[in-house]
């Protein structure tokens, strides 16, 4: 793909997506699923409608710098050196059946319209590893164009912790490496198609390559929230990702309690909760309070 093309994508595809870095790990694995697409996608044109950032950021447990940033991590490959290759993940049939009635639900809500001049609108709640000092808990909103194009705002309050009450904003910069608005809009609805397309973009990442699989997904879900057709697909493209589990007393990083998806194990087990209703609100890293689109940085949606 040559150098005019990619200009043109960037003004159409978070976290929050997403993501604010291009060093973030979600940046770096949604910068995979890019390259993927536009392998064999002509370059969609920008209509009015539908849905984060990932919008997004798609931030991490400790993977959340001092305020008001995310972290970088740094993927890793799984390389097999002599010995039996680890054990296939299993299909469980209780998740599978919970994600399609979620993608059910997902696909069942109305979009909105959307215009390329607006801001898409996400603010979250987590927590600060500051090593020995301890943990602070902050909410950021962030505002990021939906065309990408123009510059956003990260604003960080800290509610309680180490480094004090207080907050911080910070202009984000216009980055053709940040998934917008409009090119979440042009993923597949499609899914087999996304699944094969997050698969490949994922092939030698780890710990496993399923993990790496649903962690790409889990960084676009935020974003997602305000695109129903696609939000649904990511549903059902992660249900075809064996490793998934139903965590009945989920609860999510404000302490939200709801019904949960969980994958990986130790440091890098993640939950996805949803609530009653089977609406999404974050996971057990970092909780979705609110996303919305708005005309201006600095405006909440109403209501």
């Amino acid at each position: 793909m040559n150098p005019t093309e990619r200009q043109e994508l960037a003004g159409l595809l978070p976290s929050p997506g997403a993501p604010v870095l291009s060093s973030d790990r979600m940046t770096l694995m949604e910068a995979h699923l890019m390259q993927e697409i536009t392998k064999e996608a002509p370059t969609p044109t920008p209509g009015p409608a539908d849905a984060s950032r990932v919008p997004p950021r798609r931030l991490r447990r400790a993977a959340l710098l001092a305020v008001p940033v995310a972290a970088a991590a740094v993927l890793t490959t799984v390389l097999t050196v002599g010995g039996e290759s680890p054990a296939e993940p299993a299909t469980d049939s209780e998740a599978v059946a919970l994600l399609d009635r979620i993608a059910k639900v997902t696909a069942a809500k109305d979009a909105p319209a959307v215009r390329d001049d607006q801001y898409v609108y996400t603010l979250i709640q987590g927590t600060d590893d500051l090593t020995d000092k301890g943990l602070d808990t902050f909410r950021r909103a962030d505002w990021h164009a939906v065309d990408g194009r123009r510059d956003g705002l990260a604003r960080t309050t800290v509610l309680s912790g180490p480094s004090g009450k207080g907050t911080t904003d910070m202009r984000l910069q216009a980055d053709p490496n940040a998934t917008t608005y409009r090119e979440l809009q042009a993923l597949p609805t499609d899914p087999g198609a996304l699944y094969d397309k997050v698969w490949s973009a994922t092939e030698g990442q780890g710990p496993t390559h399923e993990e790496a699989a649903l962690e790409m997904i889990g960084s676009m879900l935020e974003g997602a929230t305000l695109l129903p057709d696609v939000g649904a697909t990511l549903y059902r493209a992660a249900a075809r990702i064996p490793g998934i589990t139903v965590v009945d007393d989920a609860e999510d990083a404000s302490g939200r309690s709801g019904v949960g998806l969980a994958f990986g194990d130790g440091e890098d087990r993640q939950v996805w909760v949803f609530d009653k209703r089977l609406a999404y609100l974050g996971s057990d890293d970092v909780a979705l309070l609110d996303v919305g689109v708005v005309d201006r940085v600095g405006q909440a949606p109403a209501g």
